[in-house]
């Protein structure tokens, strides 16, 4: 479900003005009604909303116009989810809460922190649900420095990430970012992220156990069912391991603690089969790259773990109908790849 809360444009409005753009103008553009920005109650078109970001940053020339507008919002954003969250013991059940309920807010995206490199450091990821998503620098953006601002609410205005994963190259100079998010940045990296220290999870907060317990059991009757189905796994970890070179099949079954047999079953009961999820997954990626970054081809083939950069040609003429290097320029000129013949 492509959907978000109307209150994921909070100061959309505002800064487009500010900047010396036309909001309703880009709204209108973007199918998108001038009442639905800010209001919680409304859910409106994620894609709408991905490409109302991007649309904004081209019309007012700031190429970081997911961070300013992410500068702008926080914790309320997310409404009874936020409050959730506001009301947890500590900083870590208040992400908790956030991953378990976040669906409430949007559908199309998942959140969640896991264990990081080392056991002094957590990770925090942000990606989206749906299938074939555009373009949508600006959006993951806007999310990552929300997220920052949530952060600094829970754990306190000290706090600082360790560092920031984009899976696109700089929009603006690079140590704008720098600045911006106070720690290094990494660009054309696996996923979106930020690196946080382990410690800042036990971190008390000013709870309230009643009103906790009142919010958890008000979204436990409205939460939207997010995917935890067995394909939705298995996607998670093809996009995980691929970089590696080292996906197989009895990888991510034991990774599920599976037999393979139980596992190719399973998906052929939903459909499809572990090579077909590897292959979308290495189309998506591809089309990303291409789109996105500067990655040298013979780099990008062994990022989808194709054997070299011919198999990458063949693939691309097969998904996209075009070379990797027309896809790149296509992409660039249109925000997708080429159409197929």
């Amino acid at each position: 479900m492509s959907l978000i809360r109307g209150t994921s444009l909070f100061g959309f409005i505002e800064l487009v003005e500010e900047l010396g753009a036309d909001p309703d103008a880009l709204l209108a553009r973007a199918h998108l009604s001038r009442e639905a920005v800010g209001d919680h109650d409304t859910f409106v078109n994620y894609r709408s909303v991905v490409a109302v970001l991007e649309a904004a940053a081209v019309a007012t020339g700031a190429g970081d116009f997911g961070r300013r507008l992410g500068a702008r919002q926080g914790l309320e954003i997310l409404g009874p989810v936020g409050v959730a969250a506001r009301t947890a013991p500590t900083v870590g059940e208040a992400l908790q809460a956030i991953e378990k309920y976040f669906a409430v807010y949007s559908p199309a995206i998942g959140v969640g922190v896991r264990p990081g490199p080392g056991e002094s450091t957590a990770t925090f990821e942000w990606r989206l649900l749906v299938s074939h998503p555009p373009a949508h620098r600006q959006s993951a953006e806007l999310a990552l420095g929300v997220s920052c601002e949530v952060f600094r609410l829970l754990a306190g205005d000290d706090f600082l990430p360790l560092s920031v994963q984009l899976r696109h190259e700089a929009l603006v100079d690079r140590s704008d970012y720098i600045r911006y998010f106070g720690c290094p940045v990494e660009f054309s990296a696996s996923r979106y992220a930020i690196l946080i220290p382990e410690g800042m999870l036990h971190r008390p907060l000013k709870s309230d156990s009643a009103v906790h317990a009142v919010v958890q059991d008000y979204l436990n009757t409205i939460v939207i069912p997010t995917s935890s189905t067995t394909v939705d796994e298995v996607v998670k970890l093809i996009r995980r391991t691929l970089p590696t070179g080292a996906l197989d099949l009895d990888l991510v079954a034991a990774q599920l603690a599976q037999h393979r047999r139980a596992l190719q079953r399973q998906l052929a009961a939903q459909g499809t089969s572990f090579a077909e999820l590897v292959d979308e997954v290495r189309r998506e990626e591809a089309e990303r790259y291409l789109r996105d970054t500067d990655m040298p081809l013979s780099q990008l083939a062994g990022q989808l773990a194709l054997s070299e950069q011919s198999a990458l040609t063949r693939a691309c003429r097969r998904w996209f109908g075009a070379t990797p290097s027309q896809v790149r320029r296509d992409a660039r000129a249109t925000g997708s790849p080429a159409p197929l013949g």
